[in-house]
């Protein structure tokens, strides 16, 4: 496709316009990278509030799928991202009819169902090297008892939703086939997929971007936190793991977008597991073709943020190799942050967090906190790892942070 350059106006006067399907935190920070390089923007969101609407020059509050609202989206853009994976893929398919959508509805179709995504991991597992979890789909009841009887090698596993779940949502824990038979019909007997449970001892993502023209850029690999299947915290900096583990990841990573075809920034986050060599072994667990959470640190660390990135890449702009200045830390914020212990809602006192060095504080303008809710994050940035890791868990400590002892 041809380059949209910012700040250039088209013949019937219109700006250049960048628009996006969702209006959270990741089209927020989308948003404000590509209002920094002078474009217009447009957020297709149906909350009144959302972050994302709150900022944009347009917002056009319909449902996802709203024909009208989706013309008019189309009518005032160049070109159209999303910034989750659950929009519906029919509504890029529409977009796609009269404008660029990067990334295109095949590929949000793929991260959006766990069969298929995990059907093109095994497919493209020869030439990244990665492959994923033994697993098992499970569909009917039928498939369901043939798992029992003849797939006890899965367990204990853990079984998801092929669709639908995110952050530790539609995922149950399974030991034998009578709590897998419980665990599918709590689940309300949709598709699943049933993984089997591997040794884990760290968890790591890849940041790629890829243009219209093939090229790839990547970030660094991240190492990762979880509690309770919500990332807590991100280790962004040299030696965070293994020089050859981050690059086997790296290299995955970019291998598993040119499979694709993919077009915008996509993040493959893999399991490094216990398989007996001296570093463990890389296993591939999912991918979001979108900007994510733990790569919010390259707002404050990178030269080029994955938000730029995603600018560039839809824009059919250069896709710069983005360069860390600063080893990283970010520690995510949970609505937990504003409940006090008896579950009501007061403002954390950000004074004694602020006043610390490095300290780099994102909110994302949502209104109402709840447990478990991503209402911000805070990146802390320093000369040295040390430093960072220090000022880390004094910042975690004032809030009250899961993940601490992980810092």
């Amino acid at each position: 496709m041809l380059p949209i350059f910012p700040g250039s106006i088209d013949a019937a006067g219109q700006p250049a316009t960048l628009g996006v399907l969702g209006g959270g935190q990741l089209g927020r920070m989308f948003v404000h990278a590509a209002q920094r390089l002078g474009y217009f923007t447009a957020v297709l969101e149906p909350d009144p509030q959302s972050p994302a609407g709150q900022v944009s020059h347009h917002h056009i509050q319909t449902d996802y799928d709203d024909p009208a609202g989706l013309r008019q989206l189309a009518q005032l853009c160049q070109a159209i991202t999303t910034e989750f994976e659950n929009v519906p893929a029919q509504a890029l398919q529409t977009l796609a009819l009269t404008r660029p959508v990067a990334p295109g509805a095949a590929v949000v179709g793929i991260a959006q169902n766990r069969i298929e995504e995990k059907a093109h991991f095994t497919a493209c597992a020869d030439v990244s090297g990665v492959s994923c979890a033994p697993y098992a789909v499970i569909e009917t009841r039928a498939q369901l008892q043939a798992v029992q009887e003849k797939r006890a090698d899965l367990l204990p596993g853990i079984l998801k939703t092929a669709r639908m779940g995110y952050d530790g949502k539609g995922q149950i824990r399974v030991k034998t086939a009578g709590e897998l038979a419980a665990a599918w019909a709590e689940l309300g007997g949709v598709a699943c997929v049933l993984e089997k449970m591997l040794p884990l001892t760290a968890e790591c993502s890849v940041l790629v971007a890829r243009g219209w023209d093939g090229r790839v850029v990547s970030f660094a690999p991240q190492r990762n936190v979880h509690v309770d299947g919500i990332l807590a915290v991100t280790h962004a900096y040299e030696g965070n793991m293994p020089l050859d583990l981050a690059n086997s990841a790296r290299d995955a990573a970019v291998s598993i977008a040119q499979h694709l075809g993919y077009v915008g920034v996509l993040c493959v986050e893999f399991f490094v597991v216990d398989d007996g060599s001296p570093h463990g072994g890389l296993v591939v667990n999912e991918m979001a073709p979108r900007p994510h959470n733990s790569g919010h640190y390259t707002l404050d660390a990178c030269d080029v943020s994955q938000f730029d990135l995603q600018v560039h890449a839809m824009a059919g702009l250069p896709l710069p190799q983005p360069r860390q200045h600063s080893p990283a830390i970010m520690l995510n914020l949970l609505g937990d942050v504003w409940l006090d212990g008896s579950g009501q809602l007061q403002e954390p006192d950000w004074r004694p967090v602020l006043s610390l060095p490095g300290t780099h504080l994102h909110l994302y303008g949502k209104l109402r906190a709840l447990a478990g809710r991503k209402m911000g994050h805070l990146t802390i940035t320093g000369p040295d790892v040390a430093s960072v890791k220090t000022v880390a868990r004094r910042a975690a400590g004032l809030l009250g942070l899961p993940g601490l002892d992980a810092i």
